[in-house]
């Protein structure tokens, strides 16, 4: 009964030194410090990235409307012509 009690204290004892070196290595509190720090810089620069997302959607959006309206133009179907559509008439 006593050597069993020795056995698992020694066992606690070992898992309890593998759990600190583990801690130590991993080093989780500055790994969630360092997520924090991550998340709030994201949060403060999220404003400034949605301004170049819509700036970008709409100069490609002018863009593909350019493209169009030259296609529309060198095109020979009156259907596609929009604007100058009775430009025959």
């Amino acid at each position: 009964m006593l050597e069993a009690l020795q056995t698992d204290l020694r066992r606690f004892k070992n898992f309890l030194g593998y759990a600190q070196n583990f801690l130590k290595k991993t080093n989780f509190v500055q790994a969630i410090f360092g997520d924090l720090i991550q998340a709030i810089k994201e949060a403060l620069t999220v404003k400034k990235k949605l301004k170049m997302a819509q700036y970008r959607l709409n100069y490609h959006k002018h863009q593909l409307n350019r493209m169009e309206s030259l296609i529309a133009e060198n095109n020979q179907h009156a259907f596609l012509k929009g604007k100058n559509l009775n430009e025959t008439r």
